[in-house]
């Protein structure tokens, strides 16, 4: 059987020498990859009509980490600490959202993927979790270690997520400092954090639309992270 497609967005970012650049970490190629499909980049910076004849081609779709997503797009508190905006970015990833949903095409998405799931579906996210959850773990953790464990996630046994995992406590990283607030309809949340921020979400009547907020791309060490991984190419593969 011929190795499944999958999308797997990026960002536009600067080289050394300040021209623009399409980029996506290793981490996140790799782990598709290892699971068994061969990964596409999406570049943000294409037309619609473009981005969306890329997508055809696709078995599924990964949307990937990176900065906030525009407020334009969510009703959400300004702050401070909002960064790393890209409006470009912001459409191709809500369009491609919208429509892997309406097709059913299998979609994964990781920390920012999450966010733009719930965004791209009609919820909201906190802006800065340490100022707007009361009793909030450190999300955000000191010097970006994507090997480092940081908190559980309790998992619902009766989702799909467990059925994923195959187990309802993860240990996991975590380097985001916004979070899914406001849950669009359509989602199901999955697993929270100790301290009851939304740790995983699916939509239940989708082929295979799961959501992580944590970077699992980081932890492919863990059989139960590839398990991850594992499972979305072989929905793809459908």
């Amino acid at each position: 059987m011929a190795k499944p497609l999958i999308g797997v967005t990026t960002y536009n970012g600067k080289s050394p020498n300040s021209n623009p650049i399409t980029a996506v970490q290793h981490t996140y190629i790799r782990a598709v990859t290892q699971a068994g499909s061969l990964p596409v980049l999406i570049p943000a910076i294409l037309p619609e009509e473009d981005f969306l004849e890329l997508y055809s081609q696709l078995q599924g779709i990964m949307f990937t980490g990176g900065g906030d997503v525009s407020l334009n797009h969510f009703a959400g508190v300004d702050h401070v600490r909002i960064s790393g905006v890209d409006e470009s970015r912001d459409f191709t990833e809500i369009s491609l959202l919208r429509q892997a949903v309406n097709d059913g095409k299998p979609l994964l998405g990781i920390c920012r993927g999450t966010q733009v799931m719930n965004v791209a579906l009609g919820g909201t996210l906190y802006t800065h979790v340490a100022d707007q959850v009361k009793g909030a773990l450190d999300h955000d953790y000191p010097g970006e270690l994507f090997t480092a464990i940081v908190h559980p996630v309790n998992v619902d046994e009766t989702t799909r997520a467990a059925e994923i995992f195959g187990e309802t406590l993860l240990n996991v990283n975590s380097l985001h400092h916004q979070a899914l607030k406001d849950i669009a309809p359509m989602l199901r949340v999955a697993g929270r954090a100790p301290d009851g921020v939304v740790e995983i979400v699916e939509i239940p009547e989708h082929p295979y639309a799961v959501g992580v907020q944590w970077h699992p791309e980081g932890l492919t060490d863990q059989p139960v992270t590839r398990r991850l991984f594992k499972s979305f190419v072989d929905a793809a593969k459908k």
